[in-house]
């Protein structure tokens, strides 16, 4: 009998550690060729989304144990980052259920856009302060690279100096150059 109990509470500890960590694997609808990967980790409160689109690939993490999302833009060969705004950025739970609704119904389209700009220019590399700011996971991502600081702003009618990021078919985010 204690050793049913033993391997009960042995596999309940292993089926936390596994539902801990949903991953959805997501497609944009109006584009055959843009994938998407998004895992979260309910215990950290972190979602990773990894983007594959050729050129215009990008990896982005929602850290919302540190209230910051920090996107790599590989066509840019850059970093930014940007503070949680609830009243833009959905909350972990909110994208965990958009996206498993997603899946489940491939119909399912959310037409959601952050517009986001940064000042060409005005980059910095992260210091060690930065780092405990904006946290571990977002240090692994940007380290070495450029780093921009992002500010919301309304839909642009120019979307030239614009690139596409975030999560395929539940969250984008337009990330533009500021044009003086």
């Amino acid at each position: 009998m204690n050793g049913l109990a033993a391997v009960l509470v042995l596999l309940g500890v292993f089926w936390t550690q596994a539902s801990a960590l949903d991953t959805f694997h997501l497609q944009d609808p109006q584009n055959d060729y843009v994938t998407g990967t998004m895992t979260i980790d309910n215990d950290s409160k972190i979602a990773e989304v990894h983007v594959r689109s050729g050129l215009y690939s990008s990896d982005t993490i929602f850290d919302y144990s540190h209230g910051y999302i920090a996107t790599r833009l590989f066509s840019r060969n850059a970093c930014f980052i940007m503070k949680i705004n609830k009243a833009d950025i959905p909350e972990l739970e909110e994208l965990g259920r958009q996206a498993f609704e997603r899946m489940a119904m491939k119909t399912v389209y959310s037409p959601d856009n952050v517009w986001v700009q940064f000042q060409p220019g005005n980059s910095m590399f992260g210091s060690i302060r930065d780092w405990l700011v904006y946290g571990k996971p977002i240090e692994q991502l940007c380290s070495g690279l450029p780093l921009y600081q992002l500010e919301k702003t309304q839909p642009l009618l120019n979307t030239n100096n614009c690139a596409s990021a975030g999560i395929p078919s539940i969250l984008g985010m337009q990330i533009c150059e500021r044009i003086n």
